[in-house]
């Protein structure tokens, strides 16, 4: 088969990826209280199982940066998106709770490549100008996955319960892999000098830890913590729990929720392009966050219209995160791209990871606003962490 010209048909089917993860990691929220019932785990058990899923996917990262360097962007997605696949259908199949952990791992270390594909594929293919305009195009299609999370497979597990959602996702899974087996022909970049993957891997620890990337890395901490936190988890039990909601009615609010991230990525790596403000950007967008889910919580009494409005604000403000990309590629080199973006997606989700317990301890101790409430406060110390080190370096 002849190679695909132009990057956008590959970036576009390596995003078929993405969308999957979004879907896949989202689900839980509209399936908690089921998941509670058939596994037989209280509310911090459930949010350590689901949790599960952000601590493989960090773990992950530091390999899938190395094999995104070493053995291309294609045979990494596909490797990825297999390993995701099947554990769509160990989640769909899960019999127990230890089962569901597994499927939560092996999950997290599929989807672990999701994101990084289209992005290290568009880091190599694009000018480094118009690459945090396609780094917010491929979150926007990515998000997109929280739209099929939200009413579609709530109406799915309404009728034909949560296994059925997971099935549904491991489907998904299948059409992004001959997506990307058919379209994507990037071959890996030239290796200059020989090196062992220790050494690689080891480059994406120090990477992380570089003072260029360390600021980034503590705000990546708090900021996918909130999107899967509310989205992901606990968005769900306040609307249908807290608020009464049915749990299509809470479909349709997380909906919006999720339509806002698919929306504004875009428009946010278009601002940052005309503004060329990042950091107050990155810094704005995360104290207006925290503010928000105070006000979410404080309107309990409040009718569920003013939750929808709340959530909707909170999914185009936290979407600023995608700038966030962009100042990794800005300093460093294409053939590094690949180890650069994964370091910042391990603060990414191993903050989500974190987060994920500690919201849960929250939840067992003063319910789902203890929770979210938890989320307000990373993004408050997060950021303020953040501005330091800019500070100092």
């Amino acid at each position: 088969m002849p190679p695909i010209r132009g990057p956008a048909v590959p970036i576009l089917a390596l995003t078929l990826g993405h969308v999957f993860s979004n879907a896949v990691r989202t689900l839980p929220a509209l399936t908690a209280d089921v998941l509670q019932r058939d596994l037989a785990l209280s509310p911090d058990g459930l949010a350590a199982v689901t949790g599960a899923f952000a601590f493989a996917f960090a773990f992950a990262m530091v390999p899938v940066g190395v094999a995104l360097d070493r053995f291309g962007v294609r045979r990494t997605a596909l490797a990825v998106l297999g390993i995701a696949g099947c554990g769509a259908v160990l989640a769909a199949l899960a019999p127990s709770a230890p089962g569901m952990l597994l499927a939560q791992v092996v999950l997290g270390i599929g989807c672990a490549g999701m994101l990084m594909g289209p992005m290290t594929y568009a880091a190599r293919a694009v000018p480094a100008a118009r690459f945090a305009l396609w780094s917010g195009i491929i979150l926007t299609l990515g998000n997109s996955g929280m739209l099929l999370s939200g009413s579609p497979l709530a109406w799915l597990v309404e009728l034909q319960g949560w296994r059925a959602g997971f099935l549904a996702t491991a489907g998904m899974a299948a059409l992004a892999f001959l997506a990307v087996a058919l379209t994507v022909r990037q071959p890996p970049p030239p290796r200059r000098e020989r090196r062992s993957l220790l050494q690689d891997a080891g480059e994406v620890v120090a990477m992380a830890a570089s003072p260029g990337l360390r600021p980034l890395m503590v705000f990546g901490f708090a900021s996918l913590a909130v999107v899967l936190g509310l989205r992901g988890l606990w968005g769900g039990p306040w609307l249908m729990e807290v608020k009464g909601l049915s749990r299509v009615e809470a479909g349709h609010v997380l909906s919006l929720f999720a339509l806002a991230l698919t929306i504004a990525p875009v428009i946010c790596g278009w601002a940052e392009r005309r503004i060329g403000r990042p950091v107050l950007m990155l810094a704005a967008s995360h104290y207006a966050v925290a503010v928000l889910i105070l006000a979410l919580i404080a309107g309990r009494d409040l009718p569920p219209g003013w939750d929808a409005a709340i959530f909707t604000l909170i999914g185009a403000v936290i979407s600023v995160q995608s700038v966030a990309f962009g100042q990794v590629r800005a300093v460093v080199p294409p053939e590094r791209a690949g180890r650069a973006l994964s370091a910042l997606n391990i603060a990414f989700f191993g903050g989500a990871a974190v987060m994920q317990a500690v919201s849960g301890l929250a939840a067992a101790w003063a319910g789902t606003g203890a929770a979210l409430a938890s989320f307000a406060a990373a993004l408050i110390l997060c950021t303020s962490g953040f501005l330091m080190l800019r500070r100092r370096a």
